[in-house]
């Protein structure tokens, strides 16, 4: 039986075909995006150049550590790549992510990346999404009258489910880089992940939601079987 972790390595060295030299490449957050910058630094290390954006506070301190060299998105500009991770990869390329946390740097990016690959295991693969909870970052101001607020929207999308405060490993309320904290909606199964999408941004209060549509270009995805490349219309 193959570990999760060794797919999730081979899912991110089969990306590394994407990049080429002197590329501008925006790095995800997460345990399949680290083998990513991990492996991109052997590169780097051997004479690949290129300029990369983190989308968190963990992945610039391990590209730092790497020597993979690094600048802030306004210093480059629009973006050649973004490789990531998700947490769900559902019909059409939609996902859901955000399990790490970091979710508004992770849209931010995509949206300035002329191509986003996605990097996972076959396992995130599903049908419907929903079955992973879908983080929304909040700001703390009203935060239970924001949750009411967004328990409405949710059943107007068509679903059900609890909110709950993502808390830390201490038990604290989880914060953002950016110093918000997170919801965690249990919704078991999304029937239509753009019209939830809608319904969340139009809660005042609400900073970013962890669906991200039409901006995956295609998805590599390891499994036991090997390599699966998705596009957008697979």
């Amino acid at each position: 039986m193959v570990h999760a972790e060794d797919l999730k390595r081979r899912a991110a060295a089969a990306a590394l075909e994407y990049v080429t030299d002197g590329m501008r490449v925006g790095l995800g957050t997460g345990s399949t995006a680290r083998h990513f910058v991990e492996l991109l630094a052997e590169k780097v290390y051997a004479g690949l150049k290129v300029i990369c954006v983190p989308t968190s506070e963990q992945t610039l301190a391990q590209a730092v550590e790497l020597g993979v060299p690094i600048a802030t998105l306004d210093e480059v500009g629009e973006l050649d790549l973004c490789v990531d991770g998700a947490d769900e990869v559902g019909p059409g390329l939609a996902l859901v992510k955000g399990g790490g946390g970091a979710l508004l740097r992770e849209k931010i990016v995509a949206r300035a990346a002329k191509e986003m690959v996605v990097i996972a295991d076959s396992t995130k693969k599903v049908g419907v999404l929903g079955r992973f909870p879908l983080p929304i970052e909040i700001v703390d101001f009203g935060a239970v009258s924001i949750a009411r607020s967004l328990e409405e929207a949710i059943r107007s999308a068509g679903c059900v489910g609890e909110l709950r405060p993502r808390r830390d490993r201490d038990g604290h309320p989880f914060i953002t880089d950016h110093g918000h904290v997170l919801l965690d909606a249990h919704l078991g199964r999304i029937p239509d992940p753009a019209a939830l999408a809608s319904a969340i941004s139009e809660v005042p209060g609400v900073v970013e939601h962890g669906l991200f549509i039409g901006l995956a270009s295609r998805a590599v995805l390891a499994g036991a079987e090997g390599i699966v490349v998705l596009d957008r219309q697979s």
